[in-house]
């Protein structure tokens, strides 16, 4: 009789988790959060959400609008105050003048020694878009006025800037004018003056966009990238980024969609990404959305099915931090129709082998 109200008690409980959080999430000891940033907005649908945590709570920003690429689409902002997120408020959008407005994109927080930055693109698409930045110095309260980045620096593309152990700001970045290319942008001024390197491949073997970076041992530097071969693929640096290995593919699929990927401070690096598989070529499904977790960057193992499906769903665009409490933040596209916000304790995580790139059963 016990045994029967437990099992009961338990079923209705993960019932009334699905219900808060939207779809099935893992059942993870690692899972400490699952929550919506909000619950209604001003704009039908919302994508490429960014995170960061300043001295006075965590900041998220995303673009919303009536759909991508429509020019009414804006830089949305919330801040998390005693727990909870305050209702987004635009803070940036492509208005040029009455009668002519582009549309914004892929917004990166980056915060600094009292200063946030966000990065942003405004242009007609990811192959005209041009690089824009705001700073604040409240924690996201206020904002400085929009400034044009110079021409050919578009900031960090999608992911956040890593500072490195030289001082140098290294925004990982990339164009899609010239076939999919990835490059690199140094400031060691939060953007007041820039070096950017060539581009590392040449768009033909590998398609790749949109870095995340790594900090191994000895200064070594590994980048992942979203591609058009069905793989995420990477490349190394052991020169503070300025020049990187020849890309190959990693074990790990990739459906075309964007990644995103945190060095813990205990060393292990986490990646948050759909392991889907799909053809060369091909965009793939956008759901599950996993986080795996490596101690070499070479080895990677299954940690948490953040969402399951269906296989219709968007789960897309993850970002990720490690907050100053140890506890990593993950935001990501639900559906197009929300932004989610699950906390996870990376000492909770259970790992388990992926065999041939396949993740394993539940």
């Amino acid at each position: 009789m016990l045994a029967g109200l437990q099992t009961y008690f338990g079923i209705v409980l993960f019932l009334l988790f699905i219900g808060q959080t939207g779809t099935p999430t893992s059942v993870s000891p690692a899972v400490v959060k699952s929550e919506f940033i909000y619950e209604t907005a001003p704009f039908p649908e919302c994508h490429a959400s960014t995170i960061a945590e300043t001295g006075d709570g965590l900041v998220a920003a995303w673009f919303g609008g009536t759909k991508e690429k429509n020019p009414d689409v804006g830089i949305w902002i919330s801040r998390q105050v005693k727990g909870k997120w305050s209702t987004p408020v635009e803070v940036a959008n492509g208005v040029e003048s009455p009668d002519k407005r582009y549309p914004t994109w892929n917004p990166v927080l980056y915060a600094t020694r009292g200063t946030l930055v966000l990065f942003y693109k405004v242009g007609p698409s990811p192959s005209q878009w041009w690089g824009m930045k705001m700073t604040s110095a409240d924690g996201g309260k206020t904002w400085s006025k929009p400034e044009r980045m110079p021409d050919g620096i578009a900031g960090p593309i999608k992911n956040k800037a890593v500072e490195l152990s030289n001082g140098d700001l290294l925004c990982p970045s990339s164009t899609e004018d010239k076939g999919w290319r990835v490059h690199f942008e140094i400031t060691r001024d939060l953007g007041k003056t820039w070096q950017r390197t060539d581009p590392i491949n040449d768009g033909k073997e590998f398609g790749v966009i949109q870095p995340t970076v790594f900090l191994h041992s000895g200064g070594r530097l590994q980048a992942l990238f979203r591609s058009r071969q069905g793989k995420i693929v990477e490349s190394w640096s052991q020169d503070q980024g300025r020049t990187w290995s020849k890309l190959i593919a990693t074990s790990l699929p990739n459906p075309n969609s964007g990644i995103d990927g945190v060095t813990l401070r205990d060393g292990r690096h986490l990646l948050v990404y759909n392991h889907v598989l799909s053809a060369p070529g091909k965009w793939g499904d956008r759901a599950p959305l996993n986080v795996a977790l490596s101690s070499d960057g070479k080895t990677w193992k299954a940690a948490v099915v953040l969402e399951t499906g269906p296989t219709q769903a968007e789960y897309s665009y993850p970002a990720v931090i490690q907050a100053r409490d140890g506890k990593v933040h993950i935001l990501y596209t639900w559906n197009r129709k929300k932004i989610k916000h699950v906390v996870l304790d990376p000492d909770k995580l259970v790992l388990r082998d992926m065999e041939n790139g396949i993740w394993p059963a539940q």
